[in-house]
C-alpha cells in the first residue's frame, strides 16, 4: 500500500509538472502574438462553419455599383467612368422618395467632378435634402489635411466616459493625424461623417473593424455605426471597459476600440440592387412614367431600410479578404457591422483568465491522464480524445458569440501530450525493465506483461497470501545422472525443463527455482489468480502427460524410463523478494511450502506420481476426480493432513474396479481393523501400487500392532 501511494504520489507530481509547464509555455507564445497568424485561420473555419446567411437582419439593403451597371451606362446612357454627380444624387433622391431610414456612401470623392460644379452642386442639393445621410471620410497617417477645416460643420458626436477610457486604451491606434474629406458640397450637408479607413488582421483578413476613431479632438464613427446614428441623432453613447453602449445596444470592444464582426455568409448575404436598377426607376419617376411591377417592388423593399452604396465591379477595388472565404465588398463589411448592432449579437473575445484556465485545465488533465494510464493503445485513444475537446469546446463557445483560442489550447495539449509520453517512455520503461528482469526466469511472457500493463498490482516486499504450491523431482535422478555424461545431462535437463516450465507458464504458475532435476513453483503471487488450485493440479496433469510422450525419446537416449513425481499443497505463505541488497530472488517461505516438499516425497511411500493436500482438493471443482490416499503426518510437522491422488475423470473410470476394494480397504485400515484391510487391499495388490504399501502396512501393524491409532500413517523419512 505504502509503495502504491508513493507510486501515485509521483506519478501527481510528474504530471502536474509537466501540464504546468506546457501550458505555461503556449501562453507565452499566445501572450506575445506568435500564435495569431494560425490562431486567424481556425477563427476563419469557425466563421465559414457557423456563418449562415438566413441569421441576417432584414433591415440592410445594399445598392451596388457593379459590373453590369458600368455596362448598362456606358451602352445605354453613354456615359463612361466615371461617373457624373448627377447620378449619384439621383441615386439619393430615389432612397428619400423610398422613405428608406438612413443612406451611407460608401463611396469618397475627394476631388471635384470633371463635369463641373453645377454637377457637385446636384449632388450636394440632394443629399442636404435627406437629413439622414452619412457620407464618408478616410483617417490615416501620411495624407490629407491635419486639422478640421474651420468652414466644415463640427461633428456633432460626443461619447459619455470616454476621456476615462481613452486612458487605458491604445491611443496609437485610435487617434489619426491626417484626414482625406470628401469635397464640401458632401461634407458639409451630410447629416454624419463617418471614417471608412479599416484596417485588416497582419494577414490582410477583415475580421475586426474600429467602431471609431479620433481627429483634431473630434469623433468619427465607422460607416456602419455612422447610418444607425444618421437616422438616430439623439441616441446617447456610452463607454466603459470592453463595451460601447449605442443606445440600448451593446458593442463589445477591446482596448483598440475594434469590435469582432459576426459575418452571416459569403459575398451576397444581404439584399442587394444594382445601381442600374435604381436609376432606371428614378428616371421613369422623373419622366412622369408608369413605375413598372420591378419598380413597385423595389420602392417598397427599401422603405424604412438602412442602405448602403458602394462599388462591388472587380475593375473598382472595393473588394477584400473576408473570414468566409473570397473577397467581401467594403460595403457589406459596414453592412455587417450595423447587422450585428441592429442583433445584439457582436463576437467576443474571451477575457485572458478565463482563457488561461482553461489552457491550464486541458493540460492538466490531459497529462494526469496519460502519467497514469501508460498503456500506448490507452494513450493514443487519450491524445485523440482530448485533442478534439479544445475543438469542441472552442466551437460551443462560438455559438455562444465567444472567441475562444484555440492554437493556444491545441499548442499546450501536443506539448502536454509529447512530454508526458517521453515522461511515460523514461520511468514507466525503466519500471518496466525491472519488472521484466525481475520476473522473466520465473514468469510466463503473459503474466509479464500483465504486470506491464497494471504495475499497481505488483508488490515487491514481502507478503502474506494464500499460494498453491507445486514441488517436482525426477524419480531416480541420482542413478541417471550418473550414467550421463555432463553434457547429455545439460541436455537431458534442459529439454525436461523446458517442457516443464512451459506448461506451468501456460497455466499462470510462478517459477521459483530449479534444483537440480527438481522444479518449485507456485500460483497466485504476484498476481492474483482466483482458481490457482485448480491451475496447479492441471498443470501437474499435464506435465506427467506430457512426460509420457517424451518418454519413448527420452529412453532411446538412456536406456531408462523417466518418471516424475508432485506434490503440490495450498496454503498461506510469505512471498516477495528475498536476499541481500544487491541480489534477491522472488520466492516463499512458509509451512505451506514445507508440506508440498513433503508430499512430492511421500509419492514414494505410496507408488503414486502425482500428490494434493486436503487443502488443495478443497478447492477443485469437478473438473478433475481424486481418489483419497491417506491420513500422513509427514516428517517435521506434528498435524495429519489427508492427501489424495488427481487423475482426469477418463482415468478414474478406467480404474474405477480398482478404487472400490481400495475405499474400503482405506475404510478399515482408518478403523484399525488391520485384517479386513488386508483382505481389501491383497485382492488389487497386484495392480495399483498404493495397494501394495497398503499391504505391507498391515501386516506389519498386525505383528507389531499400534498401542494407540489413529488411523494416520506415520512418515519416518523425507
Amino acid at each position: 500500500m505504502l509503495f502504491k501511494r508513493l507510486r501515485i504520489n509521483q506519478k501527481l507530481l510528474r504530471g502536474t509538472a509537466i501540464g504546468l509547464f506546457s501550458a505555461l509555455f503556449a501562453l507565452l507564445l499566445w501572450a506575445a502574438g506568435w500564435l495569431e497568424v494560425w490562431e486567424a485561420k481556425t477563427w476563419d473555419w469557425r466563421v465559414s462553419l457557423f456563418a449562415k446567411p438566413g441569421k441576417a437582419t432584414g433591415d440592410i439593403r445594399l445598392i451596388l455599383l457593379d459590373q453590369k451597371s458600368l455596362d448598362w451606362a456606358a451602352e445605354e446612357l453613354g456615359i463612361p467612368w466615371p461617373w457624373p454627380r448627377e447620378l449619384y444624387a439621383h441615386l439619393v433622391n430615389y432612397c428619400r422618395r423610398s422613405q428608406v431610414n438612413a443612406l451611407a456612401f460608401d463611396v469618397l470623392f475627394t476631388e471635384f467632378s470633371q463635369y463641373g460644379v453645377e454637377d457637385d452642386a446636384a449632388l450636394g442639393t440632394a443629399i442636404a435634402e435627406f437629413p439622414h445621410f452619412a457620407a464618408p471620410l478616410f483617417l490615416g497617417t501620411s495624407s490629407g489635411v491635419t486639422q478640421w477645416p474651420a468652414d466644415f460643420p463640427t461633428p456633432p458626436l460626443f461619447i459619455n466616459g470616454l476621456e476615462q477610457w481613452l486612458t487605458r486604451a491604445n491611443m496609437q491606434d485610435m487617434e489619426f493625424p491626417h484626414a482625406v474629406l470628401p469635397i464640401p458640397e458632401m461634407a458639409k450637408n451630410a447629416g454624419l461623417l463617418c471614417n471608412v479607413q479599416h484596417t485588416p488582421d497582419a494577414d490582410g483578413v477583415y475580421r475586426r473593424i474600429k467602431i471609431f476613431n479620433l481627429f483634431d479632438q473630434n469623433i468619427f464613427p465607422s460607416l456602419g455605426l455612422g447610418v444607425y446614428l444618421a437616422f438616430h441623432p439623439q441616441t446617447r453613447l456610452q463607454i466603459q471597459a470592453g463595451t460601447l453602449f449605442v443606445g440600448e445596444h451593446q458593442i463589445p470592444i477591446d482596448r483598440n476600440g475594434n469590435a469582432i464582426l459576426h459575418y452571416r455568409g459569403p459575398g451576397g448575404t444581404h439584399s442587394f440592387y444594382p445601381a442600374a436598377e435604381i436609376l432606371l426607376a428614378e428616371s421613369r419617376i422623373l419622366a412622369g412614367e408608369p413605375p413598372t411591377d420591378r419598380d413597385r417592388v423595389i420602392f417598397n423593399d427599401l422603405k424604412e431600410k438602412y442602405v448602403f452604396f458602394g462599388f462591388s465591379a472587380p475593375g473598382l477595388k472595393d473588394l477584400r479578404p473576408a473570414p468566409v472565404g473570397g473577397v467581401y465588398s467594403g460595403v457589406e463589411i459596414n453592412a455587417t457591422l450595423l447587422d450585428n448592432l441592429l442583433s445584439d449579437d457582436f463576437m467576443t473575445s474571451l477575457p485572458t483568465w478565463p482563457t488561461i484556465i482553461i489552457v491550464l485545465g486541458f493540460s492538466l488533465f490531459c497529462a494526469l491522464l496519460i502519467t497514469f494510464y501508460s498503456s500506448p493503445l490507452q494513450n493514443a485513444g487519450i491524445g485523440a480524445i482530448i485533442l478534439i475537446l479544445p475543438v469542441f469546446c472552442s466551437l460551443g463557445l462560438y455559438r455562444l458569440n465567444m472567441w475562444l483560442p484555440l492554437v493556444v489550447q491545441e499548442l499546450a495539449l501536443t506539448l502536454t501530450i509529447v512530454f508526458s509520453l517521453v515522461n511515460n517512455y523514461m520511468t514507466e520503461g525503466r519500471q518496466k525493465r525491472f519488472i521484466k528482469d525481475a520476473f522473466k526466469q520465473y514468469l510466463s511472457p503473459a503474466v509479464i506483461e500483465e504486470l506491464l500493463q497494471h504495475p499497481e498490482h505488483l508488490k515487491l516486499g514481502g507478503e502474506r497470501r494464500v499460494l498453491s504450491i507445486f514441488f517436482s523431482d525426477i524419480q531416480g535422478f541420482t542413478s541417471i545422472s550418473e550414467k550421463l555424461n555432463p553434457e547429455e545431462l545439460t541436455t537431458l535437463l534442459n529439454e525436461y525443463l523446458s517442457a516443464m516450465t512451459d506448461i506451468i507458464h501456460e497455466e499462470g504458475g510462478t517459477i521459483d527455482k530449479y534444483e537440480g532435476d527438481a522444479i518449485i513453483a507456485f500460483w497466485n503471487a504476484p498476481l492474483n489468480v482466483p482458481d490457482h488450485a485448480i491451475r496447479v493440479v492441471r498443470a501437474a496433469l499435464r506435465c506427467q502427460s506430457k512426460l509420457t510422450e517424451m518418454r519413448p525419446a527420452i529412453y532411446e537416449r538412456i536406456g531408462k524410463d523417466l518418471y516424475m513425481r508432485v506434490g503440490i499443497n495450498t496454503g498461506p505463505a510469505v512471498v516477495g523478494n528475498m536476499g541481500s541488497r544487491s541480489r534477491f530472488d522472488y520466492t516463499m517461505l512458509g509451512d505451506a511450502v514445507n508440506l508440498a516438499s513433503r508430499l512430492e516425497g511421500v509419492n514414494k511411500q505410496f507408488g503414486t506420481y502425482t500428490m494434493i493436500s486436503q487443502m488443495t482438493k478443497d478447492q477443485l471443482d469437478e473438473t478433475f476426480a481424486v481418489r483419497e490416499l491417506a491420513r500422513v503426518a509427514v516428517v517435521g510437522r506434528k498435524e495429519p493432513v489427508a492427501v489424495y491422488e488427481p487423475m482426469s475423470w477418463e482415468t478414474y473410470q478406467s480404474r474405477k474396479q480398482i478404487f472400490i476394494p481400495f475405499r474400503e480397504g482405506l475404510k478399515f485400515f482408518y478403523q484399525g481393523d488391520f485384517a479386513a484391510a488386508l483382505e481389501a487391499f491383497s485382492s488389487i495388490h497386484t495392480l495399483d501400487p498404493a495397494a501394495a504399501a497398503y499391504v505391507e502396512k498391515c501386516r506389519d501393524c498386525l505383528v507389531h500392532p499400534p498401542a494407540e491409532w489413529h488411523g494416520i500413517w506415520v512418515m519416518t523419512s523425507k
